[in-house]
């Protein structure tokens, strides 16, 4: 069975629904199985073992008789379930005993696959005593398997027809309606694996999935005449973290919209699950007739970071008029970043020609090919395909200011700031996109564009034409919204989401996203909008109903003294504060220069601390987003993605603090925006490499570190020890 028949299809067309009335009145069919034999050979209804495919056809029958096309012979009464069915064993299985703590000790594991009554009693024993989903019942061609071993039964497996419709995972395969329908029988769906609850035993789940996946294809062959080459499997993210498909080698591909299989009412009140994927066949895409994956590979988090070689892997090849001058960029790159902070001539420590290559690379002509966008070119290649390798990435843009007013004699330089005499602060304005998958660790540095601001006056007069948007500041928010959308071609399984500060809460910018619709938004709300109701934004917001509470830690914030225009801050210490979840679906209507346009339909994301300590101020986010929220899940997913904007917030720091830009002394905006570009990935290095030690501590070193950095830490390490011991 080369594609797959499509029974409810053809039989509903017009000439079937002639035909099937011609053999309905041709001859005397004594039982309904019977006439829908005759209709499976009229049609060619047959699987890959030549039987035919009876019930897909009296189903497809069914709904057309209940179309009032014609009457379908008598059935015969049915047997009762019970007496036809293999339900439950009456009894527990008995807990395995002396299981032992690593897979690899497990005596005579094995995969015993479900035949027998007595197997089929005991697998549905285990999933609806011990499996969250029950034992079912499985649709479409199944397996399934008892996890076996010398101690007691382990678990048990279950495979099923595929979901018929994904859009995450319909998109990370890149095949049409017409493609899936014909091919989805070669998509088999996991839908229960048991480990049962009492078994603690490290890696054992993983190692079950690799055993089932080395014979599964042969036992499809063998039952149902054909392989499956591709295996899906869903794991609600709210309970379950999905390690066991990672270490086997599975793929997440996206999320589930929390509907059912037979959701036709668009209800959704199913948990939304993470899509996880493993190819049965290396040229599973070929065989189904699709295309590759457009450009260059997927690359992980930490590849091609090494010590000795992450400068070249992220700035080689960049195209500044002058291949020399490309080498000495991977040079300039590599000596900075052993000292981060420092003027190049320290960190060359005595090098005069490497300083005078760095400062030549530097001081290049205003019209040269050396530019920030040229610089910074290969790292966005390479960021763009760490990104490939995510379901889903978070795209936080930011903006920051630069202070060069001790730089006098430096030209180019814009307006940041006054204070209350008027003196104005000179420097540059740099808005970013820095690219973060959902568990905060940064992918790399996606955009960024350095700006001289031009002091505007405050209030325009009266009757003055309105400025267009490309023409103001807020137009940088557009232009990385942008520059997401071009990209979403090259990331046909990677969903972006767009998230920003409340400085990006405008108009134009929700426009915008609406007519691309490729880009999700999610932006804190500045605004108390209309929206076409008898409440405002935040006041309809506050009265929805509450669907859920939850803690959000808030950070510790240090105190800053008053500053130019920046009001003094008081220190806060960190705090879990208790809050109410609301969310609701809203259509805001356009503004005055826009009264032509239709409304935005948002949905907006309400927190708010119900107990805030005395001394604070209660806690309280309205969050706007294009994403569909329909569910709790959704909602918190939201929060979470949020909570992770502070990223670019900390890069910023490292930026300032780690790397020292605003240190930096040139004669001209150009030079310090070509410096400025080599140390936007310096601080993204600096900063994957403190978060990558923090959430994975047992990450070999050798991954960040070169030969000779790993024995100087190792050192420093033992110096530290003998000191601490000495002291104590």
């Amino acid at each position: 069975m080369e594609k797959q028949h499509q029974i409810k299809r053809t039989l509903a067309q017009t000439d079937s629904i002639e035909t099937i009335c011609n053999l309905l009145g041709s001859s005397g069919h004594s039982t309904r199985s019977a006439f829908v034999g005759a209709v499976c050979g009229h049609f060619g209804f047959v699987d890959a073992r030549g039987k035919a495919q009876t019930s897909g056809c009296i189903k497809a029958l069914r709904e057309l008789e209940r179309g009032g096309h014609f009457v379908l012979p008598s059935a015969r009464p049915r047997v009762s379930v019970e007496g036809r069915r293999p339900r439950r064993l009456g009894q527990p299985v008995e807990a395995p005993s002396g299981v032992p703590a690593q897979a690899e000790a497990v005596q005579e594991l094995s995969l015993l696959q479900v035949e027998t009554v007595d197997q089929m009693r005991l697998w549905n024993e285990l999933m609806l005593s011990e499996h969250p989903q029950g034992a079912g019942p499985l649709v479409g061609a199944q397996m399934r398997y008892l996890i076996g071993s010398a101690h007691g039964w382990l678990g048990g497996l279950g495979f099923g027809a595929a979901a018929l419709q994904l859009a995450d995972r319909d998109r990370w395969m890149g095949w049409d309606a017409t493609t899936r329908r014909q091919q989805l029988h070669r998509v088999v769906g996991m839908s229960r694996f048991l480990i049962r609850p009492s078994v603690a035993c490290h890696n054992l789940a993983s190692r079950v999935l690799g055993m089932v996946l080395r014979r599964l294809g042969g036992d499809f062959q063998t039952q149902y005449g054909y392989q499956p080459w591709l295996v899906e499997s869903f794991v609600d993210s709210a309970h379950f973290a999905g390690t066991c498909y990672r270490a086997a080698n599975w793929e997440a591909i996206g999320q589930t919209r929390g509907r059912g299989r037979q959701d036709r009412a668009h209800q959704k009140n199913k948990t939304v699950k993470a899509i996880y994927a493993y190819p049965l066949a290396s040229d599973w895409r070929s065989r189904l007739g699709l295309p590759e994956p457009i450009g260059l590979p997927a690359l992980t988090i930490a590849e091609g970071l090494e010590g000795n070689a992450w400068a070249a892997q992220e700035f080689a090849g960049a195209a500044l008029g002058d291949e020399r001058l490309s080498q000495r960029l991977v040079d300039s790159a590599c000596t900075l970043a052993a000292m981060p902070g420092r003027a190049f001539s320290g960190a060359a420590q005595g090098d005069r020609a490497a300083v005078k290559g760095h400062y030549r690379l530097i001081d290049q002509a205003a019209d040269s090919a050396v530019t920030l966008e040229a610089i910074l070119a290969p790292h966005r290649q390479r960021t763009l395909q760490r990104m490939k390798a995510q379901a889903t990435v978070l795209c936080i843009q930011d903006g920051s200011d630069l202070n060069y007013s001790g730089l006098a004699q430096c030209g180019g330089l814009g307006v940041i700031g006054s204070n209350q005499t008027g003196a104005q602060s000179r420097g540059l304005h740099l808005h970013s996109t820095l690219v973060v998958s959902t568990d905060g660790l940064p992918l790399g540095v996606l955009a960024a564009q350095c700006s001289a601001p031009i002091a505007t006056a405050k209030n325009e007069p009266p009757g003055a034409t309105p400025v267009p948007i490309e023409e103001k500041k807020t137009f940088a928010w557009i232009e990385g919204l942008r520059t997401c959308s071009q990209l979403a071609k090259e990331l046909p399984t990677t969903r972006q989401i767009c998230v920003m500060d409340r400085e990006a809460d405008f108009f134009e910018l929700f426009d915008e996203q609406r007519q691309r619709a490729r880009v999700d938004l999610l932006i804190r709300a500045q605004h108390d909008r209309c929206t076409g109701e008898a409440l405002r934004l935040f006041e309809s917001a506050r009265q929805s109903p509450v669907q859920g509470r939850l803690n959000i830690t808030v950070p510790r914030q240090s105190a800053r003294a008053k500053k130019s225009k920046q009001k003094a801050r008081a220190p806060r210490k960190q705090r879990c504060a208790a809050v109410a979840l609301r969310y609701r679906r809203v259509d805001l209507p356009p503004p005055l220069a826009h009264k032509g346009k239709a409304p935005i339909t948002l949905w907006v994301v309400h927190v708010r601390e119900t107990a805030p300590p005395e001394d604070a101020k209660a806690l309280e986010w309205f969050l706007l987003t294009t994403r569909e929220i329909t569910t709790v899940e959704q909602a918190q997913e939201c929060l979470r993605w949020y909570c992770l904007r502070w990223r670019i917030e900390d890069w910023h720091r490292v930026l300032k603090s780690g790397c020292r830009v605003e240190a930096l002394a040139h004669r001209s905006a150009e030079r310090l925006q070509r410096a400025i570009a080599i140390h936007l990935v310096i601080a993204w290095r600096i900063m994957l490499m403190t978060l990558l030690g923090r959430e994975c501590p047992g990450l070999p070193p050798d991954v960040l570190f070169s030969d000779l950095e790993i024995e100087v830490l190792e050192a420093y390490a033992k110096k530290k020890t003998a000191s601490a011991q000495t002291t104590g």
